[in-house]
């Protein structure tokens, strides 16, 4: 009997040792940065790679790194997402597609091209070829519904987990301030006048001030910039309603779908110029991707963007000296934390002369700051295959 009672006393403990040794298995599993890859397959016909390729690169850095989640797109070859998604699910790694939302779907379906204030489509910005940076109307509903129709007609049977939202945006800087001051045309107009912004006003507005309309009081990394011009304060406002709305109501739709959702959002500062609503679009996202792009001198870097900003309205006054130094990355980092969804902040970690020159000790220095913030991991952004091992190793020590 007392032999009958420690054995039964012992399985129990047993059980309760396995159990307690697989709670912390799992807490140490979650306490672990989670590492998202992005793979570039270029423009919609012609994808840069093989499946071999892609399987053998991804493979490769999975022996270096912890690997969670691989986004890639945005080809219309559905034989590489069957043969890469076969493989990464084995592996127990999730695929989302990397699709375009606002630009760049010009070659597969038909949409409104957005305009500025004084109805001309801003120019685009050519960095490759299938990514012009021609950016279409937020507010048109066949730009939104062809957007969710390019999922249905060409990737549902291809085997995602999720889809991560790009081009979530208008255009920046990059077209001067008709690139910002959009997009002017008669849907958007119903929509600003339904925010209690008429458009015609704003037009005449920036005619009459110049730049001083986009002058600033103040900045704080929680609350932005500090416009002067009330106007102009609610013109970005309301922009950000209507831009964010339009992307929330798409991810909305596509996570009907049983899909996770991930958004390529700009860094906290220079997000309002383009539309983009942290607090409206975290509440839609199953994480969020921030740019903290420091060393990348194309659409999306931080320096590049800032820079064209003071180029653009050079008499505008209040627009403090950014240094694109780990201070600066910190305060990006800090602005994020309100927002609840899961935060995995773009580390741009390939290469690439003269638009990405990245280093080591460039990638070392941004993940020890993401690191230091306890956010729950990084983007090693934005091709895998462009980059260098020695930028990727660095991610095993942390």
């Amino acid at each position: 009997m007392i032999r009958r009672n420690f054995d039964a006393t012992m399985k129990k403990l047993l059980i309760l040792m396995l159990g307690l040794l697989a709670i912390a298995a799992c807490q140490s599993r979650q306490d672990e940065p989670a590492y998202i890859v992005q793979v570039s397959l270029g423009g919609w016909h012609t994808p840069d790679y093989t499946a071999g390729q892609i399987i053998g690169r991804i493979d490769s850095v999975r022996q270096m790194i912890p690997v969670r989640k691989v986004i890639i797109g945005w080809s219309l070859d559905k034989a590489i997402y069957r043969q890469v998604g076969d493989y990464l699910h084995e592996k127990n790694i999730q695929m989302l597609l990397w699709l375009p939302v606002f630009a760049e779907t010009e070659e597969v379906c038909d949409n409104t091209s957005a305009v500025d204030l004084w109805g001309h489509v801003p120019a685009n910005y050519d960095l490759a070829a299938g990514e012009g940076f021609r950016f279409n109307c937020p507010s048109d509903p066949l730009n939104a519904a062809h957007v969710v129709a390019i999922y249905d007609n060409c990737f549902s049977d291809c085997g995602f987990d999720g889809v991560f939202l790009d081009r979530i945006r208008t255009q920046s800087f990059v077209s001067g301030v008709g690139g910002v001051l959009n997009c002017g045309c008669p849907h958007c107009a119903e929509r600003f006048a339904a925010e209690g912004v008429d458009l015609e006003t704003v037009r005449m507005a920036w005619e009459a001030k110049g730049d001083d309309f986009l002058s600033v009081s103040g900045y704080t990394p929680q609350g932005g910039f500090t416009l002067k011009d009330t106007l102009a304060a609610r013109f970005f406002e309301a922009k950000g309603h209507i831009v964010s709305g339009a992307v929330a109501a798409i991810a909305d739709s596509l996570r009907s779908r049983g899909l996770e959702i991930g958004m390529d959002l700009y860094a906290p500062f220079m997000a309002p110029f383009v539309g983009q609503d942290y607090a409206i679009l975290a509440r839609h996202a199953d994480f969020i991707k921030p740019m903290l792009y420091r060393m990348t001198f194309a659409p999306a870097g931080m320096g590049f963007e800032y820079d064209l900003l003071r180029k653009a309205v050079p008499g505008a006054t209040g627009y403090p000296d950014f240094n694109m130094d780990r201070v600066f990355l910190s305060s990006q980092l800090d602005a994020m934390a309100p927002y609840p969804c899961a935060k995995y902040p773009g580390i741009e970690i390939n290469y690439r002369e003269g638009v990405v020159p990245t280093s080591p000790e460039y990638v070392t220095e941004s993940l020890d700051e993401v690191m230091r913030h306890h956010l729950d991991g990084a983007v090693l952004s934005w091709n895998i295959m462009e980059a260098p091992d020695s930028h990727i190793v660095i991610f095993n020590r942390k």
